[in-house]
């Protein structure tokens, strides 16, 4: 009975270290992206208010600071910082190469 299917043989130690392939995150990057998520969520919830429901006719607090200019700029700035923390790729020291 002839196969010829190949037996599995384990690299020797080290070689599997040198030629696998980086983690394409480091806890750098899980910091990085926990911060700018936390910065997302905080400008959505900056810009949401109290329902109009209890009081009748127009509520002006709809354009404050707040609601128009903090929310929306934390929240884009927590999207440019996510995709920073996505691209992001930490400097391999010089013993490594």
């Amino acid at each position: 009975m002839n196969t010829n299917r190949q037996s599995y043989r384990p690299a020797p130690a080290g070689i599997a270290e040198e030629t696998g392939a980086q983690k394409p995150f480091v806890k750098r990057n899980f910091i990085f992206m926990g911060i700018s998520l936390a910065m997302i969520i905080i400008g959505f919830v900056l810009m949401t208010g109290s329902a109009n429901g209890d009081v009748p006719g127009f509520n002006e607090d709809i354009f404050s600071f707040r609601r128009i200019v903090l929310g929306p700029g934390l929240a884009f700035l927590g999207f440019v910082a996510m995709a920073f923390a996505i691209i992001y790729t930490p400097r391999q020291s010089k013993e490594n190469h």
